[in-house]
């Protein structure tokens, strides 16, 4: 007979909380027992009950609120055509309370980041614009575009209420090509503050690299969404005649 390896406590508790959760015994908003409740109802340690509340938080399960307690965290997921960011603000432009782009701030600074080196990305100091982009009020995504200096005082004042992309093609400057890196990584801190969610949270990121008609002007950026409120689609046009060749360039191994 093989032998049966039980699971760590703190799993199985998390286990169960989370089945409540599917369950809708805890709801959406509601706050949780205490954890000295929690352990004295599945008795365990209060150690315990953190470590696997840590665990749900870090699954974006549950959230916490400084000074309140624990919550459930609402679970929407919104799908969107593959883009570097919305082209269109879409959903978030419906009627309705609050702006639905907010610009937390506009610095002076270099990228830092190693993943722009794809982009062969300026190194000299650039004008750092990072702004929400919220739909019911729920942070979507966070925004991180980097400008070249020269950019006039009128197209910045834009930037208050509109992502920089729709800013700057109301102002008039055309783009000729959008270059995309997509990749999986733990949010920033600025983004983790953003959409209140702890460190090492894992986040959709699209890097783009947007070209103006104009060659000397080009915007580099980031935006960070949490894996559980974003997901993209895409199209593709698939060729009629007969299809030579590899059908893929990679492959995916399963576990």
């Amino acid at each position: 007979m093989p032998k049966v390896v039980a699971s760590p406590l703190h799993e199985q508790v998390r286990k169960k909380i989370t089945r409540r959760v599917v369950e809708n015994e805890y709801k959406v908003g509601e706050l949780l027992p205490s954890v000295s409740a929690l352990a004295d109802e599945f008795g365990v340690s209060s150690i315990t009950i953190k470590r696997a509340l840590r665990d749900l938080q870090s699954t974006g399960i549950l959230r916490t609120v400084p000074g309140l307690g624990i919550f459930v965290r609402e679970r929407r997921r919104l799908v969107r055509e593959l883009d570097f960011c919305f082209t269109s603000l879409g959903e978030a432009q419906r009627p309705g309370p609050g702006r639905p782009v907010h610009v937390t701030s506009i610095t002076r600074e270099r990228i830092l980041d190693p993943a722009f080196s794809a982009f062969d990305a300026p190194t000299g100091t650039m004008l750092c614009v990072r702004s929400i982009l919220s739909i019911d009020e729920v942070p979507i995504l966070f925004d991180t575009s980097y400008l070249p200096l020269s950019l006039k005082d009128k197209v910045v004042d834009e930037f208050g209420d509109k992502l920089v992309s729709e800013a700057l093609r109301d102002q008039g400057t055309c783009f000729r090509m959008t270059r995309l890196l997509i990749d999986a990584a733990p949010a920033s801190d600025e983004a983790q503050q953003a959409f209140g969610i702890p460190n090492g949270y894992p986040t959709l990121r699209r890097l783009y690299h947007l070209i103006a008609v104009d060659p000397f002007f080009s915007v580099f950026g980031i935006v960070e969404s949490p894996f559980d409120r974003l997901a993209c689609s895409i199209e593709m046009d698939l060729p009629t005649g007969k299809i030579t060749g590899p059908r893929s360039t990679g492959s995916m191994n399963h576990s």
